[in-house]
């Protein structure tokens, strides 16, 4: 409890935090009310309503990085790791407030997005219906598994610029290179293992025969990805010298 209490108390204190929740917020709904206006007939209004997520999750990195990689920048984490010597309980604390607070604002930024969609598109939406529902709680646990990638990989490079780099460039990247294939079987392979494409799938409501992974296996690949660097994180974390 004292690695999880100090970790909130740092998240409450630091300036940047609620900054960064808001642009999670504002970044996602702006972007909703943008391409809400521009739903064009057989499209998918969910889908395009919530596109903003895509934009929001910058700020969700940039968050998560800074939770730990803020650390090493200016040599707190030496006083983190005095107080608690058990490096995984620090880095499973800072991942569950990190996590909590973007659970918070995502589905803060979900809610508004979809609102807005409701009054914009011709034949609104509900979340009632399961298909909205599954993309709105989908949308909302991507953000949270952003934030896991996010610590993950900033427990492994450690610099704050660097690890914004590798994990904003495996997001928005990969799609771009992925479209660059021109061999349809690999286009299709990098598509389901890309976290991005994959994990955002989940917002799709209709033509769900047309992805290349479904909607929660998608969200699954993302889940695995940040199993990954939150391993990959706590293994350098272990055994690198603080």
């Amino acid at each position: 409890m004292t690695a999880l209490h100090a970790e909130w108390t740092k998240a409450r204190t630091v300036p940047g935090t609620p900054l960064l929740l808001a642009g999670v917020v504002a970044l996602t709904a702006v972007v909703g009310v943008l391409t809400a206006q521009a739903v064009s007939a057989g499209g998918d209004p969910v889908k395009s309503t919530l596109t903003g997520v895509a934009l929001g999750q910058a700020a969700v990195v940039v968050l998560a990085v800074g939770t730990v990689s803020g650390e090493y920048g200016t040599g707190m984490i030496r006083i983190t790791l005095t107080v608690v010597p058990h490096r995984l309980k620090v880095l499973a604390a800072k991942s569950f407030v990190v996590t909590a607070l973007t659970l918070v604002a995502g589905a803060a930024a979900v809610l508004a997005s979809l609102a807005v969609g409701d009054a914009l598109v011709p034949e609104g939406l509900s979340l009632s219906d399961g298909a909205t529902s599954r993309a709105a709680v989908g949308s909302v646990l991507y953000l949270g598994l952003i934030a896991l990638l996010s610590i993950g990989v900033a427990a492994l490079v450690r610099d704050a610029a660097a690890a914004v780099g590798v994990v904003l460039s495996l997001l928005y990247l990969t799609p771009l290179v992925t479209a660059l294939v021109s061999d349809p079987d690999w286009r299709d392979r990098l598509q389901k293992l890309s976290p991005m494409t994959a994990g955002l799938s989940v917002q799709a409501t209709t033509r769900l025969d047309q992805l290349p992974i479904g909607p929660w296996q998608g969200l699954g690949v993302l889940a695995l990805w940040a199993a990954g660097a939150l391993t990959a994180g706590a293994v350098a974390l272990r055994l690198r010298d603080a």
